[in-house]
């Protein structure tokens, strides 16, 4: 990152944290005090954000200035969507250059880190680059679409739950509710969490529900109505059928207002990303779409200068491996410290682009017959749009995919990966 000091003028207090499996140990020194305040916070989500509670308390919101260990991934992932923290992520080899001008015996001690983190950018801020946080409407966009994954994750849980539980004993009802994770057969495993039960409806009333749920196909409704009334239960057992009836319907009962949930997320998250002055840039990517275009933008942000390079992104993400030397041997390993949801998010898009980008279906079956993995391949065609990616969001400008072709061309790529240009017949 290049040197800059953004807000080293109003920082209120400076915090050096050294991170730790268990605890970190935190260095706290107020501007114009001269006392260090030395603690320890549990390696506790709860705990964490009762702190940041506290500092925003005592400060009054205003800016706190935090360094950690550039390395250390999760501390720095659950810090940096607070509006009142400038964070400073410090490389460890220049923490540890640094710990050996005043320790040159090698001695490494937890308490001494913290306040070593902590001075290097107090005396030296602008040598360091702040990790300032983003403008509120990206922001909020950033914790949208994060949230909204997560209750899709639970969505995911709950449907695996009814889809286990239904084949065990109604095995007809994943036919005749429809999917899952619709409206519809939440209403459906509620009213009928049984074979039995749905069987002792009258089919004016199966034909009034599925009406309403926007099923009119009459001589469609006739033959599922046939098909309930010749269906033989999997089961006669009454213990089993109550218990498990029980259990189909309190899931669906937990199902209903998640789907609420995430539709009222889909309707925030288009809002803040049509308000976005980058929504069209991230929505002209194939495969993008309204899922993963406002993910795209949230991963990157609206600072030009966060990322200096497209390897840095690789890097911040997670697509990007680790590589280890030793003599003669050469390692190169899944890269585990990283933002999972961004890493997910660029996954997701790569294996999208295949469907609808040329170049990159090519790209992707050219690795298949050399006998790559599939998500190999999609981290290494990811790695490839981070690089146009990068490119685009430095300079403002949409992506088009004929000007990309022509640049392949230029750089004399592949000859099937330039194949798909406009005065070429594919």
């Amino acid at each position: 990152m290049s040197p800059s000091s953004p807000v080293s003028t109003v920082i209120v207090c400076w915090i050096g944290i050294d991170w730790a499996d268990q605890e970190h140990v935190i260095s706290l020194k107020a501007v114009g005090s001269p006392t260090v305040e030395r603690l320890q916070l549990r390696q506790q989500s709860e705990a964490l954000q009762d702190w940041i509670g506290q500092l925003r308390q005592r400060f009054a919101g205003r800016p706190v200035a935090i360094v950690l260990e550039q390395s250390r991934g999760p501390l720095l992932y659950a810090l940096m969507h607070t509006d009142f923290l400038y964070l400073y992520p410090i490389n460890p080899k220049s923490l540890a250059r640094y710990r050996e001008a005043f320790y040159p015996s090698g001695a490494k001690d937890d308490p001494e880190d913290a306040d070593l983190l902590r001075e290097i950018v107090e005396k030296n801020p602008e040598r360091f680059r702040c990790w300032t946080p983003e403008d509120p409407l990206t922001r909020q966009l950033q914790l949208a679409v994060e949230y909204r994954r997560k209750l899709v994750t639970q969505r995911t849980a709950l449907t695996n739950q009814l889809t286990s539980l239904l084949k065990s004993f109604f095995p007809q009802a994943l036919e005749w509710a429809g999917g899952l994770d619709t409206a519809q057969a939440c209403d459906f495993l509620q009213r009928w969490p049984s074979l039995q039960g749905l069987q002792a409806t009258a089919p004016s009333k199966i034909r009034q529900f599925y009406r309403t749920h926007h099923s009119r196909d009459l001589q469609h409704l006739d033959e599922r109505i046939a098909q309930i009334r010749a269906a033989q239960p999997l089961t006669g057992d009454s213990g089993i059928i109550g218990a498990m009836s029980l259990m189909v319907r309190s899931l669906a009962q937990q199902l209903q207002p998640l789907l609420d949930s995430i539709a009222e997320f889909d309707r925030l998250i288009q809002t803040l990303f049509q308000q976005h002055p980058d929504h069209s840039l991230f929505d002209s990517f194939p495969g993008a779409g309204a899922a993963l275009a406002p993910r795209l933008l949230a991963a990157l942000g609206s600072d030009r200068q966060r990322f200096e390079t497209a390897a840095h992104i690789k890097s911040f993400s997670g697509i990007a491996p680790i590589t280890r030397k030793s003599g003669h041997s050469r390692v190169v390993l899944f890269r585990l410290a990283c933002p999972k949801f961004v890493r997910q998010t660029f996954h997701e898009w790569a294996g999208l682009t295949v469907r609808f980008s040329p170049w990159a279906r090519e790209f992707y079956q050219r690795k298949r017959a050399t006998g790559m993995k599939h998500h190999a391949i999609l981290r290494a065609l990811a790695a490839k749009w981070i690089n146009i990616l990068t490119r685009c969001w430095k300079e403002g400008i949409p992506y088009d995919e004929q000007r990309h072709l022509d640049n392949l061309k230029k750089r004399h790529a592949p000859r099937s990966l330039v194949g798909f240009s406009r005065e070429r017949p594919v």
